[in-house]
């Protein structure tokens, strides 16, 4: 079982441009939606790998219904929290020349008793899990130490996806995996990291600090591994990219899958960036399959780099 668990989700508007023009009129050549954000790409990614999955989220007005039907047509099993306050847009902007535009609208504050309520139940949930995912952003009128007081005491293996001091703060609580990409770990250690080396540094003061498994993606670049034993690089297979968001979650989504059935981490990063590579390709975030996703997952190139 794969639990998914975070308070950002997203209904998603995705437009299709012959060309965007700043300032000007700009008519869509197409338009559609689905439920997306970080914590629902997870879940579907990793239904879609074929394994049993659940998802611990909030929703609210009527993108929160549609989120809903959505997810229960994929027969995911779900625990809502209800809130007043209408589930956030974003819209994904694409044109022929490849150009990706995201706008973003923030997860809105929500009570104090909400915040208590999603501990209580995730802990609930991380209890049956083989591997959980705590994955986006909170509301900014959660505590700094929200994603550590999620796990503090559970027994889960833990696969984080999270940045900055919220990502600091769990380390001591020494998670399974952290999964930040590059621009993440800059923000998360605060430092420019131009450099392979010096993003492979700041990944071994991550493992130093309690993190099991550090895993650091770069969009199509190669996908750096560090534990306290070794640091490897990952080369992705190359693909004609239709549409980027969801490609961090979908590989998330696959490691997961990957350790829940017992690959060893290395295999399962390689399962994660083969569902990523699909999703590249896909108008759709996390609508991937396990045939294609292992398809071009062998062909993910593992390469040793040092030992720790």
């Amino acid at each position: 079982m794969i639990f998914s668990a975070g308070l950002s989700p997203v209904w998603q508007q995705i437009l299709e441009f012959d060309s965007l023009q700043v300032g000007e009129v700009n008519r869509a050549r197409s338009a559609h939606w689905c439920a997306s954000g970080k914590v629902l790409n997870v879940a579907i990614a990793a239904k879609g790998l074929g394994e049993k999955t659940s998802l611990l989220s909030m929703i609210g007005g009527l993108n929160g219904e549609a989120i809903a039907a959505e997810l229960a047509a994929q027969e995911i099993l779900t625990d809502w929290l209800h809130v007043e306050t209408p589930t956030r847009v974003c819209t994904t902007i694409l044109d022929q020349s490849g150009v990706t535009t995201e706008l973003v609208e923030n997860v809105s504050d929500v009570e104090n008793a909400v915040l208590d309520e999603f501990v209580d139940r995730f802990r609930i949930h991380s209890q049956v899990a083989e591997v959980t995912v705590l994955t986006g952003s909170i509301p900014a009128n959660a505590p700094e130490d929200y994603y550590a007081r999620l796990i503090r005491n559970v027994p889960s293996r833990f696969l984080l996806d999270i940045r900055g001091d919220g990502l600091l703060q769990t380390l001591p609580f020494c998670p399974f995996l952290i999964k930040p990409n590059r621009e993440e770990l800059e923000a998360t250690v605060q430092s420019s990291l131009p450099d392979e080396a010096s993003v492979v540094q700041a990944m071994q003061s991550l493992n130093r600090m309690g993190a099991q498994w550090v895993v650091v993606s770069n969009g199509p670049e190669s996908t750096l591994v560090t534990s306290l034993d070794g640091t490897w690089r990952l080369q992705p297979p190359q693909v004609d990219l239709v549409n980027p968001i969801g490609c961090g979650d979908s590989l998330a989504a696959g490691i997961a899958v990957g350790v829940s059935r017992g690959d060893e981490v290395l295999d399962a990063v390689r399962l994660g960036m083969g569902a990523a590579a699909q999703n590249a390709q896909s108008l759709f975030p996390a609508r991937v399959t396990l045939e294609v996703t292992e398809e071009f997952a062998q062909k993910v190139q593992i390469e040793s780099i040092g030992e720790s």
